[in-house]
């Protein structure tokens, strides 16, 4: 792990200072295994503007969900990387000996995050810097927290109350050291790290909500301690943080008022988004232009109505009659899936929340503040006027909100946590594939929803690698 690491953090280094044009200071690389450590509230608001490191999260569930198919059996067989060939048909070994950025990156993310938390310990705290010191720290424990809730997400069992406190976590590093060889942890440990460090980032920011949307504020703590709390199926704890996110930013975007046409109809800082993050790059899942070796779920095309304005929106319709996905929720600049948080998700887990607990009018009044702004009553002729989702007991109201967070949380990097926490509660999901006549199954609760760790660390730090 320890050389491991180190290259992965020296390449980051070099890729930032390359890309930024930076001179030799604080990112460069002493001989030893240490950055040269900032000193200045300023140089530690530098590391947390990297976005190529900051606002990265990891992909692999998107490469192994049922929203898209290969255009081609061919096409599948000359992908990108193994991992994308693999991922696709949920192979026991994924990588076949090749690096995986999926788990590197979060740990370059979680190291420049200690390194802030450590380096702010050493500044004084005063009148004038308290307020610009406690954003920064926020910022710092904020993105550690995203990291490790990424990395258990992907590399553990889905949390179970029952069984978190043995179930193996990912090793937890709260040192800026790379030295530093760690266990894995339980996931139980896990999330109470993650949750302790957005508890903290809650107390130290503003209620302000940052302009430059790829920075976290009070809502974006909030918005995250709502997935959070959802993919631990504590879902009274999920909505409290829902409400919490909704009291400070509610916004929501009438896609009328969006370029149907246009490859990227979002702007990279728009009134949905709270906080920016897309995710690592992989040639599977780009969208900078037509991607014509996928396409998206025929089943999940199916879901859209006529009047339904996400499906021009979020896709473009090919000659076949197929759809690719186009440039993401960030606009321009996400050529990746959004895996960021944006209110829309937060009036779902909203509505959700409420059909748990059989308030099922309050659940349709929030999924329908949803849905109204995806509706274009003039797109058909004749004209469909917006009728709201109506459900008469929990059950069809849980049913309409999972539906719909399905067709709106599209290609945002959610739906394998959700197939893996819907599971666990005997939604019975199996999930195929057929290549090269071939036919593949995910059977539900199977052990292949837990990504394998990197040969290569599990051989250089000796943690114990995920059965598959």
């Amino acid at each position: 792990m320890k050389k491991q690491l180190i290259i992965t953090i020296v390449f980051m280094v070099v890729f930032t200072i390359i890309s930024t044009g930076c001179k030799k200071d604080f990112l460069d690389i002493k001989p030893s295994t240490q950055i040269i450590q900032p000193t200045s509230l300023e140089e530690f608001q530098k590391l947390l503007d990297n976005t190529e490191i900051m606002n990265v999260g990891i992909g692999l569930g998107i490469l192994a969900s049922d929203e898209y198919a290969f255009s081609s059996d061919l096409l599948w067989q000359s992908s990108f990387t193994a991992l994308s060939r693999n991922s696709y048909i949920w192979s026991k070994d994924l990588y076949e000996g090749e690096p995986c950025l999926h788990w590197n990156l979060p740990y370059s993310t979680i190291f420049y995050a200690n390194n802030i938390v450590s380096g702010l310990e050493k500044i004084e705290v005063t009148n004038l810097n308290n307020k610009e010191w406690s954003r920064v720290r926020a910022s710092a424990l904020f993105v550690r927290a995203f990291s490790y809730h990424d990395l258990v997400s992907n590399f553990s069992n889905t949390y179970d109350a029952t069984t978190s406190a043995t179930d193996l976590g990912v090793p937890i590093r709260l040192k800026p050291s790379v030295d530093e060889l760690r266990p894995r942890s339980t996931v139980k440990e896990n999330f109470d790290q993650i949750l302790l460090d957005l508890s903290i980032a809650s107390q130290l920011f503003n209620n302000d909500l940052p302009s430059a949307r790829t920075r976290p504020s009070k809502a974006a703590v909030h918005a995250l301690l709502s997935r959070v709390y959802l993919s631990m199926r504590e879902y009274a704890l999920a909505e409290l943080h829902s409400d919490s996110c909704l009291l400070l930013y509610n916004k929501l975007i009438d896609y009328k008022t969006l370029n149907k046409t246009a490859t990227a109809p979002f702007g990279n800082n728009h009134d949905e988004q709270i906080y920016a993050r897309l995710a690592i790059a992989d040639g599977t899942y780009t969208s900078i232009g037509n991607n014509t070796s996928i396409e998206m779920s025929k089943e999940i095309i199916s879901m859209y109505e006529p009047n339904d304005l996400r499906l021009p929106i979020y896709f473009s319709k090919q000659l076949d009659g197929t759809y690719d996905p186009k440039r993401t929720y960030y606009g321009n600049g996400g050529a990746f899936p959004f895996v960021g948080l944006a209110t829309d998700e937060i009036y779902l887990i909203k509505a959700e929340c409420l059909a748990r607990r059989n308030e099922v009018s309050e659940s349709m009044k929030f999924l329908n503040q949803l849905k109204i702004k995806r509706w274009d009553a003039n797109a058909t002729i004749p004209a469909k006027p917006f009728q709201e989702i109506i459900s008469t007991t929990p059950e069809e109201a849980l049913a309409a909100v999972l539906i719909e967070r399905q067709k709106e949380l599209v290609w945002r990097g959610l739906r394998w946590t959700d197939l893996k926490r819907l599971n666990k509660e005997g939604a019975a999901i199996t999930l195929t594939r057929t290549v090269n006549s071939n036919k593949y199954t995910l059977a539900p609760n199977d052990k292949r929803y837990v990504f394998p760790i990197p040969d290569n660390e599990v051989s250089l730090s000796g943690i114990p690698q995920n059965p598959r």
